[in-house]
């Protein structure tokens, strides 16, 4: 069974495996990685994280993707899709989560744009969703730069989030 989903010109976004753990764990409990969602991920947690998203790979045959650096092969955050449940019915979202070493560098852009091109062209959606905590200005960035627009806030996990979208064309 082959991981690989696509490459971009700096990234391979791949499934997730059992052994990624300790790469993920890193990145969950990383309190400032993690400042914009409900708590950090302790071991325990992370498995939990990856049996569900291979769960979901075979459900929806989509996920959050793997992404790691072309060059040296090191896992350096995760991109993807996942379904949303929100009062208006269940969205499929676009989601990204970097190491701290890894920010500033443009990757998050790279990742979540081939993930939009993918989600349009390969798995023909028409619509995709991101849930950003206003707070959060990186994140913010990466939606406009990827061409999503700010649609309207909504309350999940207990807080209030920006919902910005874009359509296939």
């Amino acid at each position: 069974m082959t991981t690989h989903i696509f490459s971009t010109e700096r990234l391979v976004l791949r499934k997730m495996i059992p052994e990624d753990v300790d790469s993920l764990l890193e990145i969950f409990s990383d309190k400032e990685v993690m400042k914009y969602y409900p708590s950090c991920k302790n071991r325990n947690d992370t498995v939990k994280w990856i049996e569900w998203t291979l769960h979901h790979y075979k459900v929806y045959g989509f996920g959050m993707w793997i992404v790691e650096d072309k060059e040296s092969g090191q896992l350096i955050g995760q991109c993807g899709l996942v379904l949303q449940k929100l009062v208006h019915g269940v969205e499929v979202e676009l989601g990204y989560l970097f190491a701290k070493q890894h920010w500033g560098k443009g990757y998050a852009t790279e990742a979540a744009f081939a993930c939009k091109k993918y989600a349009f062209n390969e798995l023909g959606l028409s619509k995709l969703i991101s849930l950003i905590d206003p707070q959060n200005k990186a994140s913010l960035k990466v939606a406009k730069r990827i061409g999503m627009t700010y649609e309207c806030t909504v309350i999940k996990w207990n807080k209030q989030l920006n919902l910005y979208c874009c359509n296939s064309m």
